[in-house]
């Protein structure tokens, strides 16, 4: 599953830098594992920069996540991302995952606080004996091993900080902890995202900011994944695919043409690294990838 080198081609058909990251969740039946490796090995070959595979809610998935992420390892070439949160767990069992992870030999953690064990709606209580909060985790982790660490960013901040700027100030100190790359929550306004970006850049903040892009494959599960992230839905999104929850093809086609305006939008604007939440389907996210100008080599 080693993939092929890629092409990266502007429109004119010059070189042009631009890099891709994709996430996966790890799955929950035999069937649904299928379904992950069919999208795994259709994304690789496009030589993203890494992808990441998910961690449930409380830990919930860690055994999956552990199983998926050491496979990537043994089957590509692509470096995987391990995500890994504070919630319902000690510091020591978190330091033992992510020992785990360094044995196994990646060097890469999307280090999150991670969502209450209790779900959406309860609050958020640290562990008494484990990492705090997301900045604590970055400093733990960085003490175990030389790991690249990606953590997250929220355009319109998150749903349990009460500004911007507090947020921004959350965002600061895992980046003081050693952060190495900010993944952001996804957006639909493009201006959203780089006002961010401003705001953060002036808070002293300089390392790359990549924009979380997740196509609509049904607008329905997206708009409630967007309320509990606390991501707007503008009005504009949902007349585009007002009407076709029973129409799938259109649905897919007005999928990609959004999609496609976004990143397009995004780079003509000097974005570079785009990070994809796949939802473990390819299809769409080959095609914008496409679009954005990488190539497979005929020969792959």
């Amino acid at each position: 599953m080693t993939p092929a080198p890629t092409e990266r081609l502007s429109r004119n058909g010059a070189a042009r830098d631009i890099s891709v990251s994709f996430e996966f969740f790890p799955p929950k039946t035999e069937e649904s594992e299928k379904s992950l490796w069919e999208c795994i090995t259709r994304l690789l070959p496009l030589a993203p920069q890494f992808v990441s595979v998910t961690y449930g809610a409380g830990g919930s998935t860690r055994e999956r996540t552990h199983q998926t992420v050491t496979r990537i390892v043994r089957e590509s070439d692509v470096p995987p991302a391990a995500h890994l949160t504070c919630v319902a767990a000690s510091k020591a069992e978190v330091d033992e995952v992510a020992q785990s992870y360094w044995d196994a030999g990646v060097r890469h953690i999307v280090a999150l606080r991670g969502d209450p064990a209790g779900g959406v709606g309860s609050k958020y209580e640290p562990h008494p004996d484990g990492y705090a909060y997301s900045a604590d985790l970055v400093a733990g982790l960085k003490k175990i091993g030389n790991f690249e660490i990606s953590v997250a960013g929220y355009p319109e901040k998150h749903p349990e900080s009460r500004s911007l700027d507090e947020d921004i100030d959350i965002l600061k100190a895992k980046v003081d902890a050693g952060a190495d790359r900010v993944i952001t929550q996804f957006f639909f306004e493009n201006d959203i995202f780089l006002r961010y970006v401003d705001r953060v850049r002036k808070a002293g903040i300089d390392i790359p900011i990549v924009p979380g892009i997740v196509p609509v494959h049904s607008f329905k599960a997206v708009s409630n994944f967007a309320a509990r992230a606390g991501a707007s839905v503008p009005d504009w999104l949902a007349q585009r695919f007002d009407g076709l929850e029973n129409d799938p093809a259109t649905r897919q086609l007005v999928a990609s043409a959004v999609a496609a305006e976004q990143v397009l939008d995004l780079r003509d604007r000097g974005v570079t690294h785009f990070h994809f939440y796949t939802m473990n389907r390819a299809d769409l996210v080959y095609a914008i990838c496409h679009l954005l100008g990488l190539r497979v080599p005929a020969a792959a």
